[in-house]
């Protein structure tokens, strides 16, 4: 069997590693836009900071050799031709496959005038946000503007900040991560980003990036026009899909799949930042851009291509910021028919129960217990019993079989 994965970040390369667990013999081929080995996103501002490499480039940097595999870097897809089972490659070439995987990845953006202008950094590559932080060492550039808080924006925020820069963040809306925080533990991030530095000006909505050949400024919905050397759209992610247009594979805002992550076109499978899945909470169908949903999500399309019937169970909401000095979770719902809360100073934990069952919490300051509570809201375990227990740190699995949870410090 000969496959084909378009895009190595983290659903791309979980496929080529759980498929090669399964298949010893087939035949990858694992295609990446950029010059790098496979990296993991979600660990880039770390790198920059710290200059550690283990967690950016978290499957080695000899992956080819490791799974055995054909692994292309700076190759970039031109288009797909399903019906003869070809990948058309820009320089020309193309790629015969048998079974192929999209997982290439979503791009940040913003939906404003002007967002294709060169010069809009895309955080979401290693190729330009290295670009961007060498221009900040060398002092080439000393002021950046983001457009959007959310909690990309939010990180690249404080990285650029913490290299000496001068950041201006925009958020439209009257928090910081609205959609993922409430307003009580985005103002402890909040907070955090006004001590170290950052200019955060929220209620206040941009209306495009204005420039000639290259972005200069971004005009605010009120007149005001807002000079810096370097801009970052964050409002959201989009997936990369450019490619599949004229390929049949039905894309809504990212590429639709069903249950067992198949795309409309046969033996066209698609994970990750570029899939259109469901939610596994509330069955909403939209792009779950986070890293443990794209490894989730490759395992099942290996899984499948291996034979088994490999269902997948939906994909999660939830982020952290743990990486920057600002330890927050958010999984889950904002609300639920009750809350659960304690606050000391500038830690929050708050629970989100609904039927008695965990819906979603939100912990700032200290986030242990985080995956304890995420495993009963998964599995939809009844905990209504255990009230304010919940909020104690030290509260454990365990603890529901013996009935005996710790009480709250």
């Amino acid at each position: 069997m000969r496959v084909v994965i378009v895009g190595a970040g983290p659903a791309g390369i979980s496929v080529a590693e759980r498929l090669r667990d399964l298949d010893h013999d087939a035949d990858i081929t694992l295609l990446s836009a950029e010059p790098f080995p496979p990296y993991a996103p979600p660990a880039m501002a770390d790198h920059f900071l710290s200059g550690r490499d283990e967690t950016l480039f978290w499957k080695g940097r000899s992956i080819g050799d490791d799974l055995r595999l054909d692994y292309r870097s700076g190759t970039r897809v031109a288009s797909l031709w399903p019906d003869r089972s070809l990948v058309a490659l820009e320089d020309g070439g193309s790629l015969s496959y048998d079974r192929l995987v999209i997982a290439s990845g979503s791009r940040l953006y913003a939906p404003l005038p002007g967002f294709d202008l060169p010069g809009v950094c895309n955080f979401k590559s290693l190729t330009a946000a290295r670009s961007l932080v060498e221009q900040a060492r060398t002092r080439e550039i000393e002021s950046a503007l983001i457009v959007g808080a959310g909690f990309i924006g939010v990180e690249v925020a404080l990285m650029l900040s913490d290299l000496g820069l001068r950041v201006i963040l925009l958020e439209e809306r009257d928090r910081v991560m609205p959609r993922m925080l409430d307003a009580e533990t985005a103002e402890i991030v909040l907070a955090e980003l006004r001590a170290r530095g950052v200019d955060v000006r929220l209620d206040t909505r941009a209306a495009a990036f204005r420039g000639s050949k290259r972005v200069t400024a971004v005009e605010l919905a009120g007149g005001e026009v807002i000079l810096a050397d370097v801009h970052v759209a964050a409002t959201g992610v989009q997936p990369v899909v450019d490619y599949l247009d004229g390929s049949e594979i039905d894309v809504g805002w990212g590429v639709v799949v069903d249950d067992r992550l198949r795309t409309t076109v046969r033996h066209v499978y698609a994970a990750g930042d570029v899939a259109e899945t469901r939610d596994r909470m509330t069955g909403e169908r939209y792009v779950h851009a986070i890293f443990p949903n794209a490894v989730a999500q490759g395992n099942v399309v290996a899984e499948n291509l291996a034979g088994y019937d490999s269902v997948y169970e939906g994909a999660e909401s939830m982020n952290s910021l743990k990486h920057m000095g600002v330890p927050v979770m958010a999984v889950g719902a904002q609300t639920g028919d009750e809350e659960l809360r304690v606050r000391r100073g500038d830690l929050l934990r708050k629970i989100f129960l609904s039927d008695g069952r965990i819906v979603g919490f939100r912990l700032a300051g200290d986030i242990r217990g985080a995956g304890t509570l995420r495993s009963l809201m998964l599995r939809r375990t009844p905990v209504g019993q255990f009230g304010w227990r919940l909020l104690d740190p030290r509260f454990s699995v365990g603890d529901l079989v013996l009935r005996v949870p710790t009480v709250a410090a």
